[in-house]
């Protein structure tokens, strides 16, 4: 009897084993498929291959020389496809090297391998919007407010990697990154934020019987001194001349009458960090954008009115200005996320991956969202039809280091099914007369449209 329970304990013992033996395995051949990308692509072995646009252009080639394009081929993408000579971070191919090098534990490493990314940008309008800047620096971002994908993405200056970085160090400050996911001083682009604070505590209709005076200079109860850009006043306006007109007076009456808790709530629903709250990054294919962020403690104070106009200690990613404008765009109060990658390639050609439109929390109600719709294509309407398009905006001014110069800045949307864009455009140090935000609009939207 002891005998035969003996052997049951061994063979339970054994078969213990085995599982144990079994599962070791399965986690360590899950491991070697998992991270066998990862060391090939740190392998001085590794091919690569390469990144294409919407359109099947080349953006990346591991093999790019100025014999096989020209000279400034990828200067538009320069910062934002990046490339893989380790000097730039935050980039498609920087976080997504695993995904391009040309090895499989069936093929092994292979020079012919069909490895590839195909991103969502059109190289094209790329280009045509990275010449529109002309000779000033800045950053355009565009992308498909129903799907998500990303179409443009520009920032100047930009690297050219065809020069192999022998002149890094006489680079002009930024070249290196893509300002569309950094932060900067929004100007009165805020405007819509505090507007959607707006909606949210008096309603719209409570809010269109709203109106107050602009005679060019606000004084708050502190005795502090709110300036419009319009010394001589705008006179008596409701929200629709109020955002227009861009008033700061406006904008610092509206403030004073509001809560400052409604305001706080409806800025931490859009992600925007109030005081010491933290947000989490903006994340997508592997890059992040940075998240936006304020200070607010008294609507009867300067320093909160001019933050919620978009300056003092406000900061804000074009990416994530864009992303608030889907959210309008299709009046459901939702942020489309967005994405980079379309799709990516094994060595063989098979699609390996595929990206699908995702949406993000919702920041304010779906009436709050049509009804700031309503405002910004009235303004559209009114004061940017040289566009060419049915667009929403605002524009948005924004002094920058301590007032030396000034940023000028367009975000908005297309009003149209068929094209359905939403952009954030910034000029840097930006004179009158020079190349302006809705004239890189113009060039973005016409160079987009394929109709």
């Amino acid at each position: 009897m002891k005998s035969i329970q003996s052997i049951r304990r061994g063979e339970r013992l054994t078969i213990l084993i085995l599982v144990i033996f079994f599962i070791g395995m399965g986690i360590l051949v899950f491991k070697v498929v998992r991270e066998s990308s990862f060391y090939m692509s740190h392998s001085d072995d590794v091919t690569l291959g390469k990144v294409y646009d919407r359109n099947d252009q080349v953006l990346f080639d591991p093999d790019a020389s100025t014999e096989n394009y020209d000279a400034n081929y990828f200067l538009d993408v320069g910062n934002v496809i990046g490339d893989n000579s380790g000097q730039m971070t935050n980039t498609l191919v920087s976080e997504n090297i695993e995904k391009l090098q040309n090895y499989s534990l069936i093929f092994g490493a292979t020079q012919h391998g069909k490895t590839a990314i195909y991103a969502t940008l059109d190289h094209e309008a790329n280009q045509k919007v990275y010449n529109a800047f002309g000779n000033k620096n800045g950053t355009a971002i565009a992308y498909n407010y129903l799907t998500g994908e990303i179409l443009v993405c520009v920032s100047k200056p930009s690297v050219n990697i065809l020069d192999n970085y022998s002149n890094i160090s006489e680079l002009p400050d930024g070249s290196l990154i893509c300002k569309a996911f950094y932060e900067t001083t929004p100007g009165s682009t805020q405007k819509i934020a505090t507007t959607a604070a707006a909606l949210e505590t008096f309603g719209y209709d409570g809010l269109i019987s709203k109106s107050y005076t602009c005679n060019g200079i606000y004084t708050t109860k502190y005795n502090q001194q709110i300036k419009c850009h319009d010394l001589s006043g705008h006179g008596t306006e409701n929200i629709l001349q109020g955002f227009e007109n861009s008033c700061n007076p406006f904008f610092a009456q509206l403030v004073q009458d509001m809560p400052l808790d409604n305001i706080i709530q409806t800025y931490t629903r859009m992600g925007i960090a109030v005081n010491e709250d933290k947000m989490q990054k903006i994340k997508f294919d592997g890059l992040s954008s940075f998240s936006a962020s304020t200070k607010l403690t008294d609507t009867s104070d300067f320093d909160t009115m001019w933050s919620c106009m978009g300056q003092s200690e406000a900061l804000a990613s074009p990416l994530q200005m864009m992303l608030w404008e889907s959210a309008i765009a299709n009046a459901t109060g939702k942020t489309t996320m967005p994405y980079l990658i379309d799709h990516t390639t094994n060595v063989t050609g098979s699609t390996n991956y595929s990206a699908k439109t995702s949406y993000g929390d919702t920041i304010f109600s779906a009436e709050v969202a049509g009804e700031l719709k309503q405002i910004m294509r009235q303004n559209g309407q009114d004061r940017y039809s040289d566009i060419g398009y049915p667009v929403g905006v605002k524009s948005g001014t924004a002094q920058v280091q301590n007032g030396a110069s000034e940023n000028s800045l367009l975000v908005g949307f297309n009003d149209d099914s068929s094209l359905p864009i939403a952009f954030c455009v910034v000029i840097e140090d930006r004179v009158s007369g020079e190349v302006s935000t809705s004239n890189i609009v113009s060039t973005m939207l016409s160079a987009l449209d394929h109709k």
